[in-house]
Parts: structure tokens; C-alpha cells; sequence
């Protein structure tokens, strides 16, 4: 290992990623900061008290920068807890952990004082009573896999068929737990605001199609330029800091009928700018590079 200061980092590739890396390798080198990137703890394996990917000692590295939400397995978030017991990581485990998971940011979220949809979380066994109750209550709700992303298993449920369409997929998952939220009537659209280090990044929308109420861009929605006001930045920055993450970017909702924002979730990877989104006018991967790099450095000092 180098006497400069060496991280790793495991970064996504499509969608412009790697351009970035290689925006972030260089600002860091400027900084004698070496990275060694393409680290899939997937192929790294635990060697007594080392943790090791193609002959690197990961445990004995300054830091480790891990961000591609595609590919996590449980293999490698097992090893991302072990090693962020020895070095820094950003985001940290326990913060990753926290926003990979919807009830625990919610409950979290709540507790901190900020505004998310009105929850309930109960037992597998106890879903068909308390499905129909909460549905009684609401009027509307909404079925989520607490560990899901990009709207994948997502369910809106406005009746009590819906609730019996529901049961069999729930009775034969392997989860132990049912979570829905309180269905909010909104305008179809979100703001997703980035921020990096509690400093703000960036803000754009995004917006369902057709009648779908999902924003989620792989469940079809699309990207727009949309302006953040004082009341969502504070919002997100409160958001991200009850979460204790480093980098994050925060979905927020105006809810109608309430009349007050709403944070939806906390994402732990959100996703640089792609170049087609560059060329709408999202002009803020090198603001978030910086930042990123402001981040490292002083992490690893």
C-alpha cells in the first residue's frame, strides 16, 4: 500500500458513471488522494483479520467510497458491515442499512420531527385483519416491500378486493413483515433534492406517466427541471441528517389535501445526472463531484 492517502470505490458504470469515476479519480489525485476503483465485494473474501479483493487488504485502506445500487447482494452487504467496522465508508453501513430499508427511515424520519406518510408495519400473520382496518381508516393505501427500489412491488389498495389480490403474494413471500403507508393525493409529480456533506446539490422532478402514480423513473416516469424552495431544501438537509448519510437524495411530495411537503424516501445512491438529463439542463455533477471529493478529503485526514 501507497504512503498517500488510498481509497477504494465501487461505482456504477452505465448511465455516465463511468465518466464520473474517472471526474472523481482525477480531482482526488489533484488532492494525492489514490483510488483503487472497480471494488465488487462480491469477489472479495475474509482471510482471518483481513478482508481481501485481488490481493488489496481492504480493511487496511483509508477509505471505502461505495456507490452502485444495482448490483447489492446480501454477500456483499455483509462484508460492507464488517468493514466499515475498521475504516470509514461513505455512505456508513449503518446509514446504508437505514435508507435501504422504508420503515426504519420512516419511523426514523418521524421521530426527527419531519413529515412522511401516516405508516403502519405489523406481522405477516396479522396482515389480513389489520390490511382491512387500516384500509377502513384511510380510504386509500399503499403496499411497500420494505426493502424495495425503484417501485418495484409496489401495491395501491382502494378496496377490499385489492386486499384479497394481496394476501396470497404476502402469505408466500419470505418477508415477516407488512408495511403500508397512507395513500396521498399529490399531483403525480415529485422533487428529488441532492445533497452531499448536509450542503445541497441539486433539484429536479419527476413526474408519473399517464395514470400511473408512480414518479419512480424505471416504473416510467420521467425527469423534469423543477425549482426547490427554502421549505423542501430545509426539509431535505433535516432529512438527510437524521439519517446520518453523507450522500443523499431525499423525494418530497406536496400533499393536497394536508397542504404540507411530505418525504417520501431517502435514498442512500441517488444517481448522477445522465448525460441526456445534462443536456436538459441538470448541471450538477461536477458541483456534486466536488463535494464528494471535499467529503474524502477530509474523512481520510
Amino acid at each position: 500500500m501507497s504512503d498517500k492517502r488510498t481509497i477504494g470505490m465501487w461505482l456504477y458504470k452505465n448511465g455516465g458513471g463511468d465518466a464520473i469515476e474517472k471526474k472523481l479519480i482525477k480531482k482526488l489525485r489533484e488532492r494525492d488522494i489514490l483510488t483503487i476503483n472497480d471494488i465488487n465485494l462480491r469477489y472479495a473474501t475474509a482471510k482471518n483479520k483481513n478482508i481481501v479483493h485481488n490481493g488489496i487488504k481492504l480493511n487496511k485502506l483509508d477509505l471505502f467510497f461505495s456507490y452502485n445500487a444495482g448490483e447489492q447482494t446480501i454477500y456483499q452487504t455483509y462484508l460492507y458491515q464488517a468493514l466499515n467496522r475498521m475504516i470509514p465508508m461513505i455512505n456508513s453501513y449503518d446509514a446504508f442499512q437505514l435508507t435501504e430499508d422504508k420503515f426504519q427511515t420512516s419511523f426514523v424520519l418521524r421521530n426527527a420531527g419531519i413529515k412522511t406518510a401516516d405508516y403502519r408495519l405489523f406481522h405477516r400473520d396479522e396482515a389480513s385483519k389489520n390490511l382491512y382496518k387500516t384500509l377502513s381508516k384511510w380510504g386509500g393505501m399503499v403496499y411497500k416491500p420494505t426493502n424495495g427500489w425503484g417501485g418495484s412491488g409496489l401495491s395501491k389498495i382502494e378496496d377490499e378486493e385489492s386486499i384479497q389480490t394481496l394476501l396470497p403474494s404476502i402469505n408466500q413471500s419470505n418477508t415477516r413483515e407488512v408495511f403500508v403507508e397512507r395513500f396521498i393525493k399529490y399531483d403525480n409529480s415529485d422533487f428529488r433534492v441532492d445533497i452531499v456533506d448536509g450542503k445541497y446539490v441539486g433539484c429536479y422532478g419527476r413526474k408519473a406517466s399517464g395514470s400511473d402514480w408512480r414518479t419512480n423513473v424505471t416504473s416510467g416516469g420521467s425527469v423534469f427541471m423543477r425549482e426547490c424552495n427554502d421549505d423542501i431544501l430545509n426539509i431535505a438537509i433535516k432529512a438527510a441528517k437524521a439519517c446520518g448519510t453523507d450522500i443523499a437524495g431525499v423525494d418530497i411530495i406536496y400533499d393536497l389535501e394536508r397542504e404540507e411537503y411530505v418525504v417520501l424516501e431517502v435514498n442512500g445512491i441517488p444517481a448522477f445526472a445522465t448525460p441526456e438529463q445534462e443536456k436538459m439542463g441538470l448541471d450538477f455533477n461536477d458541483k456534486k463531484i466536488d463535494l464528494i471529493v471535499d467529503l474524502i478529503d477530509r474523512k481520510t485526514h
